[in-house]
């Protein structure tokens, strides 16, 4: 799994590549929270998800956890470009309810 970020215009776009799975998930959890905490003037964050292959429940749960730290400070997560895969499952799970998904 590869984690890349970069922000413009205040908003932190962070690129998930490869698998987020139970093996990958403690990782990414641990990434991704360092990012969301070092990172500074962001309002909103999107994730770009073209280059996931895989994600499973666990992935699931490390996506809400990090939407629920940041629905603490007020900073929108929005999703971008699913993989068919995490397609399928947010529309299944109605994780777009919670995290829109935008073009």
């Amino acid at each position: 799994m590869q984690i890349k970020s970069r922000i413009v215009n205040k908003t932190l776009y962070i690129l998930l590549s490869g698998e987020l799975d139970e093996y990958t998930a403690p990782n990414v959890r641990k990434t991704l929270d360092t990012m969301l905490e070092t990172e500074k003037g962001f309002i909103q964050i999107v994730l770009d998800l073209s280059e996931l292959t895989f994600m499973d429940s666990t992935g699931v749960g490390v996506l809400i956890g990090r939407y629920k730290k940041m629905r603490e400070k007020n900073k929108p997560i929005f999703i971008t470009n699913p993989s068919r895969n995490a397609e399928r499952i947010f529309k299944m799970s109605g994780l777009y309810e919670i995290m829109p998904k935008i073009v």
